[in-house]
C-alpha cells in the first residue's frame, strides 16, 4: 500500500493536470476494486478531476494517506480511495488481522464477525469471513444486524480467538467502522494494534488475497443466551416482579439495531415494554432525523422526549446506533425533563452497584474504574464501600482490561455493569440495570435527583461539562496540542493552575496518550477543579473535559457556585482548543 503522496497539480490555460504519480495509484486501486460502485465513482471523479477543481481536490483527499488503524480499528467516511471505507480497505484489513492470528497460531480457530444496519456493513462482514477462512481460520458470522455487546459476549461465549464488528458507532451517516476484537472480548491496545497495522500495509494488491468458503452462521442460540443471562441479573437483584412493572419508559434506538435485543432483554427481566419512539426504532441506515446520532448531540433526543412528556413516562432510555452507549432523560420535582450528563449515570450505576448487593445479601468485591476524563465521584463512591478503585486512559477498551472489574464507565455514556459476561460497554445491560434502580427507588418513594443530592452531600458536588471544537485536520490538532504545550495557561476561570500533568510524557502506570490534565487551586467556596483537554480518538475534535468539585451542606449554593465556575472556565478554554490563551 502506498503512503500518502502529498500531491498538487498543474494549472494550465486549458484546465488541469493531475500528478502522474497519483493518476498511477488511482488507476492500480480501479483495478483491485471488487466493487463496482466505488470503481464507477472512482472513474468517474478521475475523469471530472481533470478539469474541475474540487473533483480534483476530493480525489486527492481520498488518496492523500490509508486510513490509520489503530486501537479502535479503521473507522471513515465512506467512498473509493484508501482514505475511505470502502471494500478495498476492508480486505486490506482483514488480510492484517488473518495474518496476525495466523502468526500467534490461531489457525482452525473461530473469529465471530457483526455487523450494524449501516452502508455496506453486511458487504464488509462477507469479506471478512471470506479473508479469514481463506487464511485457515474459521470465521461465523451473524446472520442479521446485532449490537456491538452481542457481538462481545458471542466472542468469550463461542471459544473464539478474535472478532469484528463492522459498526462506525455514532459517527453521521456517511461513516462505517471496523472494530477489533481479541479471544478475551476485548478490544484491540497497543501494540498488537501496531502489528495489524503493519500486516495491512503489506498488502499491495487485494485480489492476492487467499479467501475461502462462505461463513458458518452463528447460531440464534448465541444471542438467546445473551438475552437469558442479561436479564438473569435483573431477575436475580433485589426488585419484586410488581415493583418492576411500575416503572414506565420511553426508548429510541436512535434509528440503530438496539431494539430487538432490548426488548427481549427487559421483556424476560419482567419490566413493561418500553414506548418506542417510532420513528427511529428501526435500522436506517441513512438516519433520517438526526444529523449525528449520538444521544449527546443536542436535538438527538428531542423526538423521544416529546414521547415521553406526552406519556408522562418515568424515565427516557436510549442507545446509540450499535447500542453499546446508554442516554437517561428522567423529569425532575418541577416536572421539566432533564437529559442526565454520562457522569451522572455513572455515579447513579456507581451507587446502584454497591446499594443492589447490600439489598441482595451479597458480598461485593473488586475494582471500580473509568477513564479519566470522566468524573472524579466514582473513586469516593467506591471507596466509601471498601472497594478498590482506578483510573485508566480514555476509551473503553482500558476500563474493560482493569483487573478485577466489578463496574466501569466512561462519561461518554459507556457502561460495563455485567464484565462477567461482556467485557465492552454495553448500552442494553446498562439500560436494564438504570431501570431496575428507577423500581427500586420508585417504591421507596424517591427519585434519583434525591440519590445525586445524597451523594453530593456525602462525597462533594462533581459539576462537569465539557467543551469541543469541531478540527478539519490532523494538523490542526498537532498545532492546538503543541501551542498549549509550549506556553500552558496559569489561570483558568478565576483559578490558579496548581499543577498541569502531560500524558504524552507519564502520567503513573498510565500508558502514553495525547492528553494535559490542568489541575487548579481551591478557594474558599470550591474544593479543586481540573481542565482536561485531548484530541477525540473517533471524530475530528479536540475535546476539553471540564470538572468543578464543590463542598457544602446547602446543595443550593453548591450547585450555583459550580455552575458559575463551569462557565467561566468554558470561556477560558475556548482560545486554549484554537490554538491560543
Amino acid at each position: 500500500m502506498q503512503a500518502g503522496l502529498g500531491l498538487g497539480c498543474l494549472t494550465y490555460a486549458r484546465g488541469m493536470t493531475i500528478d502522474p504519480a497519483l493518476a498511477e495509484y488511482v488507476a492500480s486501486w480501479v483495478l483491485q476494486d471488487p466493487d463496482p460502485v466505488t470503481k464507477a465513482q472512482l472513474s468517474d471523479l478521475l475523469n471530472l478531476a481533470q478539469t474541475d477543481q474540487s473533483a480534483l481536490a476530493e480525489l486527492q483527499d481520498a488518496f492523500s494517506a490509508p486510513l490509520e488503524f489503530g486501537t479502535a480499528g479503521l473507522r471513515g467516511a465512506l467512498g473509493a480511495g484508501p482514505n475511505r471505507m470502502n471494500r478495498v480497505t476492508v480486505l486490506q484489513a482483514a488480510s492484517g488481522l488473518a495474518q496476525y492470528l495466523v502468526q500467534q497460531g490461531f489457525v482452525g480457530q473461530k473469529v465471530v464477525i457483526g455487523f450494524d444496519a449501516r452502508y455496506n456493513s453486511e458487504v464488509f462482514a462477507k469479506d471478512t469471513a471470506l479473508v479469514m477462512s481463506g487464511a485457515g481460520l474459521q470465521p461465523i458470522v451473524f446472520s442479521h444486524v446485532v449490537p456491538t455487546p452481542v457481538l462481545a459476549f458471542a466472542i468469550r461465549q463461542q471459544g473464539a480467538c478474535a472478532g469484528v464488528m463492522v459498526t462506525a458507532s455514532h459517527n453521521p451517516p456517511q461513516d462505517n467502522g471496523y472494530k477489533v476484537y481479541l479471544g478475551d472480548g476485548r478490544q484491540i491496545v497497543s501494540p498488537v494494534d501496531e502489528q495489524i497495522s503493519t500486516l495491512i500495509k503489506s498488502v499491495s494488491d487485494v485480489r492476492e488475497i487467499g479467501q475461502g468458503d462462505a461463513a458458518t452462521v452463528v447460531s440464534d442460540d448465541v444471542i438467546n443466551s445473551y438475552v437469558s443471562l442479561t436479564s438473569q441479573l435483573i431477575s436475580s437483584g433485589p426488585t419484586t416482579d410488581t415493583q418492576r412493572k411500575s416503572v414506565t419508559s420511553v426508548y429510541t434506538a436512535m434509528h440503530g439495531v438496539g431494539w430487538k435485543t432490548l426488548q427481549s432483554v427487559l421483556s424476560d427481566s419482567g419490566f413493561v415494554e418500553p414506548i418506542a419512539a417510532l420513528e427511529q426504532r428501526d435500522p436506517d441506515p441513512a438516519f433520517p432525523t438526526v444529523a449525528f446520532p449520538n444521544p449527546e448531540e443536542v436535538g438527538a433526543l428531542d423526538i423521544a422526549l416529546a414521547l415521553a412528556k406526552k406519556h408522562s413516562a418515568d424515565v427516557l432510555l436510549a442507545n446509540d446506533p450499535d447500542a453499546d452507549r446508554f442516554a437517561a432523560a428522567a423529569p425532575n420535582s418541577a416536572g421539566d425533563w432533564i437529559t442526565l450528563r454520562g457522569d451522572q449515570i455513572g455515579a447513579l450505576l456507581g451507587w446502584w452497584m454497591i446499594e443492589r448487593a447490600k439489598l441482595t445479601g451479597a458480598k461485593l468485591s473488586g475494582t471500580f474504574a473509568n477513564s479519566i476524563v470522566s468524573s472524579m465521584m466514582l473513586e469516593p463512591i467506591a471507596k466509601s464501600a471498601g472497594l478498590k478503585y482506578e483510573s485508566t486512559l480514555t476509551g473503553f477498551k482500558w476500563v474493560s482490561r482493569v483487573n478485577n472489574l466489578t463496574f466501569g464507565y466512561e462519561e461518554a455514556l459507556g457502561y460495563c455493569v455485567d464484565p462477567h459476561n461482556v467485557s465492552d460497554k454495553d448500552g442494553v445491560s446498562a439500560a436494564a440495570i438504570f431501570l431496575e434502580l428507577l423500581a427500586h427507588l420508585k417504591s421507596q418513594d424517591k427519585t434519583i435527583w434525591q440519590v445525586l443530592d445524597e451523594l453530593a452531600l456525602s462525597h462533594g458536588l462533581h459539576a462537569t461539562d465539557q467543551v469541543s471544537v469541531r478540527v478539519s485536520s490532523g494538523d490542526q490538532v498537532a498545532m492546538t496540542m503543541a501551542a498549549m504545550r509550549s506556553n500552558p495557561p496559569t489561570e483558568l476561570g478565576g483559578l490558579k493552575v496548581s499543577a498541569i500533568d502531560d500524558l504524552a510524557i507519564s502520567f503513573g502506570e498510565l500508558p502514553k496518550t495525547d492528553a494535559v490534565i490542568i489541575h487548579l487551586a481551591g478557594t474558599d467556596q470550591i474544593e479543586k477543579a481540573r481542565v482536561i483537554i485531548r484530541p477525540s480518538g473517533t471524530e475530528p475534535k479536540i475535546k476539553c473535559y471540564l470538572e468543578v468539585v464543590v463542598r457544602s451542606e446547602d446543595l443550593g449554593i453548591a450547585k450555583q457556585t459550580a455552575d458559575n465556575e463551569l462557565k467561566r472556565l468554558a470561556t477560558d478554554a475556548g482560545p486554549l482548543l484554537s490554538g491560543g490563551n
